[in-house]
């Protein structure tokens, strides 16, 4: 059996891994003992780099949903001080399925808005699995305007399936909600900036997305819809979602390439939950920089570029 925390592809890396755990419990004070944790070490890098050279879109979709990959708050806790998180839309309660709050990064106030979707079984629940209903997008709107109002910087991070697709959702306007979010943003006069760290799924991740700087995680995935409902819908068999997920170009790298996003970030060998603090200590240094560029603009030149760029994503031909 494979340890959780490997994938299925994983598996020759959980086997050098597992002896690496057993030769813990001998005297390693005996020189062969030495020799052969050694030589494990340098295997088990040899083994992963080989696999994650190779990875298919599905493999990466597969580390981006990893129940071990760093979460929004995860992000908060190491990269942001003082954090102070901002709850409900003022209209019908508290979607726990969106974080949102004012924080420093260095010594720069910002808001940082942010799916998450829990740990264990108890709080995903409570979250709704990162799947955002109409007040989590009306609570993010609504920070987001305060941010404004006070000329604080926007961050936010992707993370979720998508939005919510449950009736009581419908009812209260989802759609709705979704489409003011992604209207308003593009209107918003301070910079905004918004990374991918897991899944960016469909108007669930637009909804916070729409920045003048859309950054990706390595092993990130970005799409209209999960793999999952792409086969369902094409080929009517979820099952299929390998050959979806290879059509659909989800990956950092294949965006990167049609200018649908502005950077890739590399993560660690093995991903971001390999060495979570090295993470996000990379991360920082991305949006301080890109921050610093960002505040060159004036808030009319910003406002400008960002409409700018949405107007030209995608591509027709007209016959």
């Amino acid at each position: 059996m494979i340890d959780s925390k490997f994938l299925e592809f994983e598996k020759p890396i959980a086997e050098i891994e597992a002896r690496l755990e057993e030769l813990k419990y001998i005297d390693d004070s005996k020189e062969n003992i030495k020799r052969e944790r050694m030589r494990l070490l340098k295997e088990n890098k040899a083994i992963t780099e080989n696999i994650y050279k190779k990875l298919s879109d599905w493999q990466v979709a597969q580390i981006s949903r990893h129940p071990m990959r760093p979460y929004s708050l995860d992000y908060v806790s190491h990269i942001f001080k003082d954090f102070v998180e901002l709850h409900g839309d003022r209209m019908f309660s508290d979607d726990t399925a969106i974080i949102g709050g004012i924080g420093r990064l260095d010594d720069i106030p910002v808001l940082m808005i942010g799916h998450q979707k829990g740990r264990d079984t108890k709080e995903r629940v409570r979250r709704n699995y990162g799947m955002p209903k109409p007040e989590g997008y009306r609570k993010s709107l609504r920070l987001m305007k305060l941010a404004e109002k006070f000329n604080l910087p926007i961050i936010s991070f992707i993370d979720t399936p998508g939005a919510y697709p449950g009736l009581g959702a419908e009812e209260r306007g989802q759609s709705e909600a979704i489409a003011k979010n992604l209207l308003e943003m593009s209107k918003i006069s301070t910079p905004i900036i918004s990374v991918i760290i897991g899944e960016g799924g469909s108007g669930g991740a637009l909804a916070i997305g729409v920045s003048d700087k859309l950054l990706m995680l390595e092993y990130s995935i970005y799409s209209v819809i999960s793999p999952e409902g792409c086969a369902s819908i094409l080929w009517k068999d979820s099952n299929m979602a390998e050959k979806a997920a290879g059509a659909m170009h989800i990956t950092a790298e294949k965006l990167k390439k049609f200018s649908l996003i502005d950077e890739v970030i590399g993560e660690p060998l093995g991903g971001a939950h390999r060495d979570f603090e090295g993470m996000a200590d990379k991360l920082k240094l991305r949006l301080l920089k890109n921050l610093n560029n960002l505040n060159e603009f004036d808030e009319k030149s910003l406002v400008s570029m960002r409409q700018k760029k949405i107007a030209a994503y995608g591509e027709y031909t007209q016959v």
